[in-house]
This record gives C-alpha cells, structure tokens and sequence, in this order.
C-alpha cells in the first residue's frame, strides 16, 4: 500500500464496497477511479482543463493573504503543505517528514524534506518554511486564516538545512491539523521577496501546476510544472502531471456555468446548485462530486453584543420561529443534510444536539413575550419599548448560493409569522465585509474553513473577538464567556484524545444550549464535471480538488 492524497468525503455515484476500502486505504485498483467510474483507460498525457469558478475571483492568489476558500480552491494546484490527509482522515506528513512535540508541549520540532524544489529553482530547506511561517504571522501580510492558526508560535528557529524549532506560547495539539491547510501552504521564500502585488499576481510553489498568467476578471492560466517531485511515494503515478495546463475561469452565474459545462466549454465546475445537481445525477455525461468540508457547519450566527440578541431568550426564540427543515427539504433536492452540531459531518469530534432546533411558533411567542417583546404594530410585527424587533441580516451573494439565499427567504417568512422582522441585504463580498467590520449586523452566515475541532475557538474563544491583521474577527456571533474560553483553551493544549473529546462536546453544548447559532448542513461543496475528465475525487485536507492523477480523455 502506498500513501494517497487525501479523497472527498463522498463521492457520487458510490463505489463498490471492495473498491472503496481498496480507495480509502490508500492504494487505487487497477479497475476503478477515485470517482469511482469504471476503468477508463490509461491515462492520457496532454490537454488543458478548464475549471468554472462560481466563487468570488481572489483579490490575490497568495492564500497567506487574506485566507478565504476560493484562494484554497486555486493554490491547491500550485502550492503544497507540510501536513495533509490521507483518504482515512489521518493527518500525514507532506512536504514535512516528520514531527515531535516536548513533553511540556511547548516545542515543535519539524523536519522538512529534502530533494523537493519551488518552481523558481529555489530548494525546500527549514528555512524556506521559516520564512513563510515568519509571512504570514507579519502584520503586513494581513493574513486572516493562516495567521490565526499559527497564533500560538511565539520564535522559530532553523536548526539546520531540514530541522525547523518552533517555540510556542502554549501548547497546541491543533498544529499539525493547521499545517495541512491551503491558507498555511509553503511558497518559495526568494519569492516571498517580491512586493506584495508581484507575489499575488503569481505564487511560487512546490505543487504539480504552476501559475502562468492572470487576467483579471476573467481566469488564471496555469501550465505543468514539468520538475515536479510528489513528496510521498505513489505507485500508481509518478513524474509530472498528466495534464498540460489549466484554466481556471470565474463564471458567477450560475446557470451560465452549468451551461457551459453542458456545451462542453468546460469541464468541471464548482458552487453546483441542487436543481443541476439533480438533473445532472440523471445524465450519463456529467457526474458529480461531494466533498463537505471539514471545520464548522454552514450556520447562521447571532450577534449577541447588542439588542436584541443580547437577550439569550430573543436568540432562542428566533431559532424556535425560522422552519429550517422545511426550506432544506424543498430546495435542496436531497443535496444537503440538516445540521444540529457546529462543526461539520466530516469532524469525528463533532456535538449535535436537534432537541434545541425544532421550529415551534409557540414558543417562540412565549420566550418572546417573556423577553417584553408582547406588543405588536400594525403590519404585525414585535414591538418593545416603540421599537421593532427588526433583524439586519447582510448576505454576500459570492459566498452564499442562490437555493440558500432562498432559504433565507423563506425565514424571512416563517419569522414574520411570530412578529419577528428580518431584512435580507444582497451585498458584493466587499460590502458584506463592510457591514461585518462596523457591526452592522443582527445575523450573518460567514463560511469558515479549518481542519479539526479547533475552529470552535477561532468561532467562540473571546479572543477572536479581536481582528486579525487582515480586519477580519471570526467570533461574529461575538460570544464572550469566559467559562467557555476555558473549556476552549484546554481543549487545545490537552494531550488526552478523551479529554480533548469531552472538552469539546463541553464547549459545543455551551454554544448550542446559548442559542448563539443557528446549524444549517455542511459547508456545501458539490462539484459537476464532464465524464470526459478521468481520476477526479483528490482533494486537499480541506475539500479543494486537485488534478495532479487527473485526465482529460480523448
């Protein structure tokens, strides 16, 4: 057997069950694909990709920048990690060889492998990852993701050529989980020389593809790195990738992308909505990858540091007033399961508790009369004191796909039914973040993506109320409890998987039983390619694809 890139979580259709556990332990059956199709061939060499991205076009490509997952969704072509998953789960070294920890917990010592090279010629040494690391904790960087999951590292030190020391301000068992993340991928430190703008222009990493060209909004054109070295050994595909080239196109709509997929245009897309979902699943020409991410659920956060959700019985009677299941059900067509936990389905740790989410009208009207909210105005909404119990609720168009938005809608509705009045605002991803930076905001559903239970201190810990370099605070529902960061910080400095668990599950029952979020279903990540595009199902520890095995077919 030997070690795989890590697989999607669940690949449709559904392998046999012998192919499968041949997949999943790492090796490829000679008669199947990761997506689990038939025997397509041998594979060929040549041809360009071309990949429709429904996401927002990056500001940059560097993924130290910033963080968000379109940047993930393209640096996985380009970039590598010291850590990864195999398709078990499993966290394994990367571009890493291996990793140890004192037994006080506040040193990390990695060793780094040698023989790989950045495409600009410079070698992979522990320098080069001090160096990135050492970026992306630079205030000028303004890292957002990376820079927090690094925020433990108090010094680094270069012991020599494959020896990297890392000193720590507390113990962090989520390290190595951070470490096999996109937005913490190693890039040529000669490079990281560059200005700013060269840099995000054209990363230089260590990855099968290398960046060409960019021309702004429309795509990224990238083309094989011919040298490129594949850190873990795999039988089944060694050299180069078998691809010439990608092009990585930004089309936002989303029924102009499925179109172009069906015209052959393209070959794969990504943000596939359900209603294409379902019509393609029936087609013999076009399939279908789902590939949840790992991290937190997509949810709905309410803003507790300010009227009305300071009052925990306004929180729940508005999680109590909104008929999820109901919206789930009709417009998702079976694409998305209903989420009761935090963290996504694909997180072992993850606490789900569907007692507290049911939709119940008349609670809702009872905790909101107990909250003073008893009177109602003429178009039948609360009012308290002459105010409106009014909900600003900004949603990014970018980041929130047009059935979800639908769903928001239909809460619109059922909301209404109880007195509760919220204002849906359609924004451009700048904008949103605007309205995040001033506070303008009741609810928000904001995607965030890191490998391990440790997102719930990035989403809950008082810390996070703070913003990162960036401008960007991940606590938006801004939980301040410090009977939860205590349960948070242990939680990430235990070396006791038991304890870690219990400490976790600790933590979630307090953020679900204080209503300060509302769990919608997994971060939704469905892809629909062309059946002409062999070996697709490899994806990084945070659901990108990559295309390093892919083929396009003759």
């Amino acid at each position: 057997m030997t070690l795989a890139r890590p697989l999607a979580n669940k690949l449709f259709p559904a392998a046999t069950a012998l192919a499968a556990a041949l997949i999943l332990a790492g090796c490829t059956p000679a008669s199947t694909t990761p997506d689990g199709s038939s025997d397509p061939g041998s594979p060929v060499t040549g041809g360009n990709l071309v990949y429709a991205s429904g996401d927002a076009e990056p500001s940059c490509l560097d993924p130290h920048v910033g963080g968000n997952y379109p940047q993930a969704l393209v640096a996985s072509q380009y970039l590598e990690t010291l850590y990864t998953k195999d398709a078990d789960g499993k966290l394994i070294p990367w571009l890493a060889k291996d990793s140890t920890v004192s037994e006080d917990g506040l040193t990390r010592t990695v060793s780094i492998r040698d023989g790989i090279k950045f495409t600009d010629g410079t070698a992979l040494d522990a320098a080069a990852v001090k160096a990135n690391f050492e970026h992306l904790l630079d205030p000028a960087t303004a890292s957002s993701t990376g820079y927090l999951a690094l925020g433990k590292i108090a010094s680094m030190k270069a012991v020599d050529a494959s020896t990297l020391e890392l000193k720590l301000k507390a113990p962090d068992n989520s390290l190595l989980e951070s470490f096999s993340m996109p937005w913490v991928a190693i890039e040529s430190p000669t490079a990281l020389k560059r200005t700013q703008e060269e840099n995000c222009a054209a990363p230089v990493g260590t990855g099968p593809f290398k960046v060409e060209s960019w021309k702004k909004q429309d795509s990224v054109q990238m083309v094989r790195n011919a040298d490129y070295v594949l850190p873990v050994s795999n039988a089944a595909h060694a050299g180069p990738a078998y691809l010439d080239s990608i092009t990585w196109r930004f089309i936002p709509e989303a029924a102009t992308r499925y179109a172009a997929l069906q015209a052959g245009e393209v070959d794969i897309i990504d943000n596939a909505q359900p209603d294409a979902i379902a019509t393609a699943v029936k087609t013999s020409t076009i399939k279908h990858l789902d590939a949840p991410r790992p991290g937190a659920a997509n949810r709905i956060e309410l803003n507790s540091s300010k009227a009305p959700f300071n009052d925990e019985k306004v929180r729940a009677a508005f999680i109590h007033a909104v008929n999820v299941n109901a919206s789930v059900d009709s417009l998702f067509f079976g694409t998305a399961k209903r989420s009761y936990s935090p963290l996504s389905s694909v997180e072992p740790l993850a606490y789900s508790e569907e007692s507290l989410f049911d939709y119940d009208p008349t609670k809702a009207g009872e905790l909101l009369d107990a909250a003073g909210w008893s009177e109602r105005d003429s178009q039948g909404y609360r009012v308290k004191d002459g105010v409106r119990l009014s909900l600003t609720f900004p949603v990014s168009t970018s980041q929130s796909i047009p059935a979800e938005q639908s769903l928001f809608e239909q809460m619109q509705a059922t909301a209404k039914e109880s007195g509760i009045e919220i204002k849906i605002n359609l924004l451009d991803i700048s904008s949103w973040y605007g309205e995040l930076f001033s506070n303008s905001y009741n609810l928000v559903s904001a995607p965030y993506t890191k490998v391990g239970p440790s997102v719930l201190s990035i989403l809950f810990h008082s810390d996070s109320t703070i913003p990162a370099p960036s401008g960007y605070f991940a606590n938006l529902s801004q939980v301040k409890d410090s009977a939860l960061d205590a349960l948070l910080e242990q939680a990430g400095s235990t070396k006791d998987e038991a304890e870690r668990k219990d400490l976790y599950t600790q933590a979630q029952k307090k953020v679900l039983e204080g209503y300060y979020l509302l769990p919608l279903y997994d971060q939704q990540n469905h892809f629909l390619y062309s059946e002409k595009l062999k070996n697709v199902g490899a994806t990084t520890a945070v659901a990108s694809p990559i295309f390093f095995d892919t083929w396009l077919a003759n």
